[in-house]
């Protein structure tokens, strides 16, 4: 990889621990510099400014987070089979980069009515449809129940699945892979004995 992408992604890698942990609004130019180890006139080298930071950020998590939904959770497979694949896709994706979910989750909706990321919001709209087609795809086949509104369900496994990055860690015993089968069995069996 040369020189400048390596920095580029440290760049990116930096803002995105220092954004996660005190917000895209308060971490400073100067900040990410420091982080990264140069002069905060340097980072214009790579960036033309911190909004191109953060764009690049959501756009690159967002767009390869689809990409994984399309490859691991495709339309063919039975509803729940691919509503478990959608749960695992995004608890792997938080376990490989918990700095970059944090700042999708907590700055996205922030963000998603400004003119420069209508792309991001595109996407991140194309990868809520996934949720909801396999949704609504189960409801017609009869293994969901259709007197909850989708998008209603939708949001309550979603933000189960995604705030779990706040409590969850990588080296925990508790797998991904516990978290997604537990999260399956109460959201589609439940929790009462």
């Amino acid at each position: 990889m040369p020189t400048v992408e390596i920095r580029r992604a440290d760049i990116l890698k930096a803002s995105a621990e220092l954004f996660a942990a005190k917000g895209v609004a308060t971490t400073t130019v100067r900040a990410i510099a420091s982080q990264v180890g140069v002069r905060s006139g340097a980072l214009y080298h790579y960036f033309p400014s911190k909004d191109a930071i953060v764009q690049e950020l959501l756009h690159t998590y967002v767009r390869e987070l689809k990409a994984r939904y399309d490859e691991e959770a495709p339309r063919s497979l039975e509803p729940r089979v691919r509503l478990r694949a959608i749960v695992e896709v995004s608890l792997r994706t938080a376990a490989d980069d918990p700095h970059t979910t944090t700042v999708y989750q907590s700055e996205l909706t922030n963000l998603r009515d400004v003119p420069e990321y209508r792309h991001i919001k595109e996407l991140a709209d194309e990868a809520q449809q996934c949720w909801l087609e396999a949704i609504d795809d189960g409801k017609r086949a009869g293994v969901f129940r259709d007197d909850i509104p989708s998008k209603v369900f939708h949001r309550f496994i979603r933000d189960a699945v995604w705030l779990s990055v706040k409590w969850r860690h990588p080296e925990d015993a508790y797998t991904s892979e516990d978290l997604a089968r537990d999260c399956m069995a109460i959201f589609l069996d439940g929790f009462a004995a």
